[in-house]
């Protein structure tokens, strides 16, 4: 559990579900303000500092994506989940170019929830979401930009999804990559098929850093993979 008491910032036009969210993250040892509404919301966000935005995407007077355009506006770096009934891709596709770190569809598990706010709080505390082309895997330079993965001389032309998923890795180096979030990230859905597409590209990934006997890429059962580098403090 995350030791330090989170605000968190919870829009929803539902009183009764948004009351019993909010309880409950009380009740988890969060500090949850709740607002009815997008406008609410964009006041509450200027006049206070959050940890973690929950946006509702269907409310009155400013909707979600409004919202987050207006809040990443404000500030690049805040945690963004977007809790919404909708089930459309094109509708996450949005969400996740607006600057969404995470979206949960109604209805959904409140721990689940949890869950995914501490995810993506030890991501940040662990100092993994700087911004860069370039990592260090063992032997290995991996360039996102341009999609190379370099050995001494030899230059590895990657595919997109390869160059994303191992960048994700990089990122995330001897910490736990959660299946879930590369999942959304990546393939937006995270259902089964893309799931077992993942996989596939795990396997690729470890074949093409073989030639590095410190390299590894683990799984860890039921949470996702973890990337084995030297010289690089573990979790």
């Amino acid at each position: 559990m995350i030791q330090e008491k989170l605000r968190i910032l919870l829009c929803e036009d539902d009183e009764n579900f948004g009351v019993l969210l909010q309880e409950y993250l009380n009740t988890k040892g969060f500090d949850c303000d709740l607002q009815p509404d997008g406008d609410s919301g964009y006041r509450a966000f200027v006049r206070n500092t959050y940890d973690v935005c929950l946006l509702d995407i269907m409310m009155p007077r400013k909707d979600g994506f409004q919202l987050a355009e207006e809040i990443r506006e404000l500030n690049s770096e805040v945690p963004i989940i977007f809790l919404t009934a909708k089930q459309q891709k094109d509708d996450v596709i949005r969400g996740f170019k607006l600057g969404a770190d995470d979206y949960l569809t109604k209805p959904f598990s409140m721990e689940e929830l949890i869950y995914r706010i501490e995810s993506i709080m030890r991501r940040i505390r662990g100092g993994k979401r700087k911004v860069t082309n370039l990592y260090k895997i063992g032997d290995f330079i991996l360039d996102t930009q341009k999609q190379l993965l370099i050995h001494g001389n030899t230059e590895t032309k990657l595919t997109t999804k390869e160059n994303e998923l191992l960048g994700l890795l990089a990122q995330n180096a001897n910490h736990i990559l959660e299946r879930q979030y590369a999942l959304k990230s990546i393939w937006v859905d995270d259902n089964y098929f893309n799931a077992r597409s993942m996989d596939v590209y795990i396997t690729k990934l470890r074949k093409l850093l073989q030639d590095d006997p410190n390299v590894a890429i683990i799984n860890v059962h039921g949470k996702g993979y973890k990337l084995i580098i030297p010289n690089v403090d573990a979790e």
